[in-house]
Formats: structure tokens, C-alpha cells, sequence
């Protein structure tokens, strides 16, 4: 079920449902995160902040009026039943996807990329991920929950199987998710060197794209609830985004963003940019 009650969408995305491609959905739910709470906040706090923000991309010179993007609100939860969460999203991104669109979730933690991924695989079976974030995500459990925001990743590899995952940035996780991902995922640990590399060998696959914003350093995105000293600079980040810019990204999403834990608001509008960076990425490809 959806909150009726949202008044505001994400700038540049008033179209209908029926007549948009892409479509961004809210998923505000941070029932999993192991330190700072308050992801749940993210959704509605980045569509009110995005009127602070133009429709058009001077580093991709797009602009989101020219697109079809719809914004149908939140996701409504219960609460405290993580597996009736993931099962809505799940539910709410398959019809996305059944009606030949492309889904766009806001987070919420990383978790919710689980569900989603799920049901765009279930039309793209040999898709490819490429993931953003400071965390390798990549424990089989976390203090015994096999659903987590700290297994996300993890998760989405029992899925799609060996080599298909390709992380950037990446500086912190146990030394044993390290060694793991050495046989199993492409791991590029601090930044973002391998990144054209990856790009090159997969532009004939379908892409999911899953951006933990805390991939980038806490001087620029200091609002979130797992902060990671070390990180990428916000125009390194958008320059890293460009280059995506010929691969067919059939779905994404952008998760971790705790607002509260800065109250200047910079971080708030970080996660706007980079959202809309996204969506003019997804709209330009097939």
C-alpha cells in the first residue's frame, strides 16, 4: 500500500504512472541498522529538499523536464516485521517492473535493495550490480539475522552467483568479507580506480545500480548512521557517475541517508543531486 498522504514529489517528477518510464518509489524503513537509526526520515525530507535543486544536470547535460518520471509516493509498513517490509517492496517494485518501467527506490537502509533487485531480476535474469558504499555489506549474518542492512549484499550474491557484482569504494567490513569477496565479487577497496574497466566488460547487461551514499567521505555526507572516514569527494563521485552514462540501468536505487544527523541540511541535498544524477542516467539509456 502506498501513503496517499504525500503532497510534494521529487522535483522534476510530476508525470503520471501510466505515462512515465521510470518510476521512484519511497521506501522508509530502517528496521535492521546496527548503529544510527533514522533512515525512515530520508524519503520525505530529500522530496521537500529537492526544490532547492534545478531539474537540469550541468554534468550530464540533461535535464529531468525533458524525461517521463513518475513519483507515487511512500510504501506503507507495519511495523516491527522486517519480512512483511521486504515482501511490499517486493510486491510494489514486480508491478513497476510488469508494466515495462523502471523502477527507482529511495531508502530507507540498504536492505530494501534485496526486494527490489528480486523483482527486476525476475525480467532481467542476467543482470549485473554495481554497488557504491563504504561497506562491503558481504557478512552471511549479523548478530544472527540473515537479513540486514550489514548482508545486503551478501544476499543479492546468493542470487545472482559469482562475478556479477562490482563494488567501489569500499574501506570497511571484516577481513573475512575481504577475503570472500577476493573469489566472488569485483571489490575495489577505497575508490573508485577499477570503475571504466568494469564499465567496458559489462555494457551489453542489464544493470542494477545500488548507491549507499556513505560511500561518500563524512566531511561531504556526514548524515547517516554508519559515517566512514576516508571516502569519496562529491565531484570525484558525480565524474564517477557520468560514466555510467551508456550502460542500460533497468534499476537503481539510493539508500542511507539519516537527515537528522545533520542539520545544516548539506547532506540532504547531496542525496537530492546524486538522486537526480541517477534519474536522468536511467531515463537516457534504453
Amino acid at each position: 500500500m502506498l501513503n496517499t498522504y504525500q503532497s510534494t514529489n521529487f522535483i522534476g517528477c510530476d508525470k503520471s504512472f501510466e505515462e512515465a518510464k521510470i518510476v521512484m518509489v519511497g521506501a522508509p524503513f530502517d528496521g535492521t541498522v546496527s548503529f544510527r537509526p533514522g533512515t525512515r526520515f530520508a524519503p520525505s525530507q530529500i522530496r521537500l529538499d529537492s526544490y532547492g535543486l534545478e531539474t537540469y544536470s550541468p554534468y550530464l547535460d540533461l535535464d529531468l523536464e525533458d524525461y517521463a518520471v513518475a513519483d507515487i509516493g511512500d510504501i506503507e509498513f507495519p511495523f516491527g516485521n522486517t519480512t512483511k517490509v521486504l515482501d511490499s517492496i517486493r510486491e510494489t517494485i514486480s508491478r513497476i517492473v510488469a508494466e515495462n518501467k523502471k523502477p527507482f527506490t529511495i531508502g530507507g537502509e540498504h536492505l530494501i535493495s534485496l526486494p527490489a533487485l528480486e523483482a527486476v531480476v525476475q525480467k532481467y535474469p542476467d543482470l549485473r550490480v554495481i554497488h557504491f558504499d563504504a561497506h562491503t555489506d558481504l557478512r552471511d549474518e549479523y548478530l544472527g539475522e540473515k537479513l540486514s542492512h550489514a548482508t545486503v549484499i551478501k544476499r543479492i550474491w546468493d542470487i545472482l552467483g559469482d562475478n556479477k557484482i562490482f563494488q567501489f569504494g569500499i574501506r570497511s567490513g571484516t577481513k573475512q568479507e575481504f577475503e570472500w569477496a577476493k573469489e566472488h565479487t569485483h571489490l575495489n577497496k577505497f575508490d573508485i580506480s577499477t570503475l571504466q574497466e568494469a564499465v567496458d566488460t559489462i555494457t551489453e547487461y542489464p544493470i542494477y545500480l545500488t548507491i549507499d551514499l556513505d560511500v561518500l567521505d563524512p566531511s561531504i555526507f556526514s548524515g547517516t548512521g554508519t559515517p566512514e572516514p576516508g571516502g569519496l569527494q562529491m565531484k570525484e563521485f558525480l565524474y564517477a557517475l557520468r560514466s555510467l552514462k551508456y550502460l542500460n540501468i533497468v534499476g537503481a536505487d539510493v539508500v542511507e541517508l539519516s537527515p537528522h544527523y545533520d542539520t545544516s541540511g548539506v547532506s540532504t541535498s547531496v542525496a537530492c543531486t546524486v538522486i537526480r544524477e541517477v534519474l536522468l542516467l536511467m531515463s537516457k539509456t534504453k
